[in-house]
């Protein structure tokens, strides 16, 4: 990123809210879609020592699926992606061709 080697980051738009009541806004549409959020996601506010608030947006994952995000199963779909770009795999058109072929190869 821009901040990392000192440099300001670039703005590339611009918007605003009003402050309602209780200090409620609505983040314009061009907001969320930056943030990559949608209603029932939550935002982190980042306070900074300088009086930047920057913020980011966070999604929550179910805990059903954290295996998924696990370090571990992360490196094992980067080298099943890496695998597949350089041509290896197979393709089955069907479970049953599927399933010969690995009956096959034990």
């Amino acid at each position: 990123m821009a901040e990392e080697h000192g440099m300001e980051p670039k703005i590339v738009a611009t918007c605003t809210a009003r402050i309602r009541q209780k200090g409620q806004i609505t983040l314009p549409k061009e907001v969320q879609r930056a943030l990559r959020i949608k209603e029932g996601d939550t935002i982190r506010f980042n306070i900074h020592d300088d009086g930047v608030v920057t913020m980011e947006g966070l999604v929550e994952i179910p805990a059903d699926q954290r295996w998924f995000w696990t370090p571990e199963w992360q490196a094992g779909e980067r080298e099943a992606e890496e695998q597949i770009a350089a041509g290896g795999g197979k393709v089955f058109h069907d479970l049953d061709d599927m399933f010969d072929y690995l009956n096959r190869e034990r």
